[in-house]
């Protein structure tokens, strides 16, 4: 079974978080949350990070906020795809957070989401994965059909109702 690692800087980070492991859980994946900060715990993060393979973990998605510094402490020690999930502060509304994120030095790369883009790293993740999980693919596939025809119904909903004025 898939497995993503989804990390959060501080539990206060959860509701952002929440949407990547709600979609990745309805996609069947095996997911493990954990909150692991790279400055008030940096000896976790980096445990856990030089695990991460040998535990089975094929994605990483690390949420955090201000200095954002988690996704590129994590990336630095593996080899696995890792993504940063940018969390929107009260200071900059998240662009602090963003630009921590996407200014990783050369040899660390990072895939970044937009600010609280926590169904958009589930989904990134999970189009990570459908590389090697044809059956994650195909899944993905019909997620997007889906939301194909709903914008469509809507089109057709709107249209409708401006005949009527």
């Amino acid at each position: 079974m898939p497995k993503v690692a989804v990390i959060m800087g501080s539990k206060s980070d959860f509701n952002v978080v929440r949407p990547a492991v709600s979609v990745l859980k309805s996609f069947g994946v095996e997911t493990e949350v954990r909150v692991i900060s790279a400055h008030r715990t940096p000896e976790e993060a980096h445990k856990f990070s030089t695990c991460a393979t040998d535990n089975g973990t094929e994605v990483i998605i690390c949420a955090a906020g201000k200095a954002a510094h988690l996704g590129g402490v994590i990336a630095a020690n593996t080899t696995l795809p890792v993504i940063g999930l940018p969390v929107k502060t009260d200071m900059m509304g998240g662009l602090d957070s963003l630009l921590s994120i996407v200014q990783m030095p050369s040899g660390i790369p990072v895939a970044t989401v937009g600010v609280n883009g926590g169904e958009n790293a589930g989904l990134l993740a999970l189009q990570i994965l459908g590389i090697k999980y044809p059956e994650i693919a195909a899944k993905l596939a019909d997620y997007k059909k889906q939301m194909k025809d709903k914008i469509n119904a809507d089109d057709t909903a709107l249209q409708d109702e401006l005949e009527q004025l």
